[in-house]
C-alpha cells in the first residue's frame, strides 16, 4: 500500500497568455507569443526553478476564442518535445484527445515524448465536448456523452497495451532465443489493432496517464486508468468529498486508492499585499467587456448569452441538466452550478469567483501558500495545477514567492529527488504487471 505523500504536487497550467481573459490586452508579451517556444521554454524554466513537478499545456482541435483578437496555439507534443529539450528536470504534460486521435499513432507519440524527455512525459486524456471539433473531423456534432466515455476507456486500454507490448527488458536481452516484442490483438467496438508498438519501456517504464472529467463516465475512466486527476472543486468541502470518492472508486477497481494524484486547479492573481493583488485584478477585469463577460459565462455555462444578466440571479430553468445528451463538460457546469446555488451568486458574482473554470484566489503569497497548504493537509488535494493570471511575471511570482511560503510550511520540496515525472509525484514504481500493459 502506497502512503500518502508528506508534501504536495504542483503543476504550472500554459494557458496560452494568461489564466485571465484579458491576458491579451493586459499586454505583458505580444500575442504572437502563443507560437513562440522560447516563450514556453520561458515558463518552463521558471517552473523548473522553483522545482515544480510539471507544465501543463490544454488542447483542443479547434479554434477557441475571439475571432477578431486570435492568438494560434501549436500541437502540446511537438511543443514539449522543445521545450523537454530546453529543461532537465520537470516534467511535461500534454493534453491529447481520445475522440480525435488513434489510439495506435497516439500511443507512439506520447512514448516518444517520453523517451525524448528521459521519462518526464505525460497524457492527459480527454474525450473533447462541444461540437466546434467534432465539425472538423466531418462530424454533424459531438458524440453523446456515454459513447464519448466508452470510446475512452477502450482508447487508453489500447495505448497502455501499446506501451507494455514489449518485455521490459527486450532491447539488453535480445539475444535471439525469444520473442521479446508482443502483437495486442486488441478487437474492440471502436478499435482494431493487431500488431505490437514501436517502442520499449521508457525511463519511467511507461507514460504518466493524466484524466480531468469529473462526470460519472469521467470519474469512472479516471479511477480505473489515471495516475493522476487534474479536477474542478471550487469549495474545500467539495475538494474532500471529489478526492475521497475518487481514491474509493480507485479501490474498486483494484488499485491502490493512495497511487492516484488528486489535483484540484487554481487561479491566481498575486501581490505584495492583498490591495495591490486586488488592484490588478480589477485592472484586468476593466479590460473585458459586458459582451465579453456575457460571453464567457454563457459559454462555461453552456446556455445562450441573451439569458445571461451579470448583475441578476441565474436562469435556473435555462440550464442544461448534465445527461447524455448535453455536449458541454459535465464536470465544468455542475462545480460552477454547485458554487453559485449554494451561495446565491450572481453571473459577475461567479466570475470573481472562478477563472478558466477553477476556483480563483486572489492574495498575497502567504495568503495563497496557506489556501494550498489547508486543501492539501484536509486531503482536498495531493498537489494543485496553477493557472497564473498572466504570463511569464505570474509564474515568476508563484515561484519566487509561494513557494518558499510553501516550503516553510513543509508541505513543498526544496528540490528535485527524482529525474522522472513519475518520481516528482511520488507514484510507486510499475509493476512487472502494469508494464505488460494487461497482456
Amino acid at each position: 500500500m502506497t502512503h500518502r505523500p508528506q508534501q504536495m504536487s504542483i503543476g504550472m497550467n500554459v494557458l496560452g497568455l494568461g489564466g485571465h481573459a484579458a491576458a491579451r490586452q493586459f499586454g505583458e508579451v505580444p500575442a504572437s507569443a502563443t507560437t513562440d517556444v522560447e516563450y514556453f521554454t520561458t515558463i518552463a524554466k521558471i517552473s523548473e526553478r522553483g522545482a515544480l513537478d510539471a507544465v501543463f499545456l490544454a488542447d483542443g482541435p479547434a479554434f477557441q476564442g475571439d475571432p477578431a483578437q486570435p492568438t494560434g496555439k501549436l500541437d502540446p507534443i511537438v511543443l514539449l518535445t522543445a521545450v523537454a529539450a530546453a529543461t532537465e528536470r520537470i516534467g511535461v504534460i500534454a493534453t491529447a484527445s481520445t475522440s480525435y486521435n488513434h489510439p495506435y499513432n497516439l500511443a507512439r507519440r506520447i512514448s516518444s515524448l517520453d523517451h525524448i524527455s528521459g521519462g518526464r512525459a505525460a497524457w492527459n486524456a480527454v474525450t473533447t465536448a462541444g461540437d466546434a471539433a467534432a465539425r472538423n473531423f466531418g462530424q454533424d456534432g459531438a458524440a453523446f456523452h456515454s459513447d464519448r466515455y466508452r470510446r475512452a476507456d477502450e482508447f487508453v486500454e489500447v495505448v497502455t497495451r501499446l506501451w507494455g507490448s514489449w518485455d521490459p527488458e527486450a532491447v539488453e536481452r535480445g539475444d535471439g532465443t525469444q520473442d521479446l516484442v508482443h502483437p495486442v490483438g486488441h478487437r474492440g467496438e471502436f478499435f482494431s489493432v493487431e500488431g505490437a508498438g514501436t517502442l520499449p519501456h521508457t525511463p519511467q517504464g511507461r507514460p504518466v496517464i493524466v484524466q480531468a472529467g469529473a462526470s460519472e463516465g469521467g470519474r469512472n475512466l479516471g479511477a480505473k486508468h489515471a495516475d493522476a486527476i487534474f479536477t474542478t472543486q471550487t469549495t474545500l468541502e467539495d475538494g474532500i468529498a471529489f478526492a475521497r470518492d475518487m481514491k474509493r472508486r480507485a479501490a474498486a477497481f483494484g488499485r491502490d486508492p493512495e497511487a492516484l494524484r488528486i489535483m484540484p486547479g487554481l487561479s491566481t492573481v498575486i501581490g505584495s499585499t492583498e490591495e495591490e493583488a486586488h488592484r490588478k485584478a480589477d485592472e484586468l477585469d476593466s479590460y473585458l467587456s459586458l459582451d465579453q463577460e456575457l460571453e464567457q459565462i454563457a459559454a462555461r455555462l453552456g446556455i445562450d448569452a441573451r439569458e445571461v444578466d451579470l448583475d441578476r440571479p441565474l436562469p435556473w430553468e435555462k440550464f442544461p441538466k448534465p445527461s447524455d445528451s448535453v455536449r458541454t463538460s459535465h464536470g465544468f457546469l455542475e462545480a460552477q452550478l454547485n458554487l453559485a446555488r449554494r451561495e446565491n451568486l450572481t453571473p459577475r458574482q461567479l466570475t470573481q469567483r472562478i477563472r478558466s473554470g477553477h476556483r480563483l484566489a486572489i492574495g498575497t503569497p502567504e495568503q495563497i501558500a496557506a489556501t494550498l497548504t489547508e486543501w492539501f493537509r484536509a486531503g482536498a488535494g495531493d498537489g494543485f495545477n496553477i493557472m497564473p493570471d498572466t504570463f511569464p511575471s505570474g509564474a515568476e511570482i508563484f515561484v519566487d514567492h509561494v513557494v518558499p511560503e510553501l516550503r516553510k510550511r513543509g508541505v513543498f520540496r526544496n528540490e528535485y529527488e527524482s529525474t522522472t515525472l513519475r518520481g516528482h509525484l511520488g507514484l510507486p514504481a510499475l509493476s512487472t504487471a502494469a508494464l505488460a500493459g494487461h497482456r
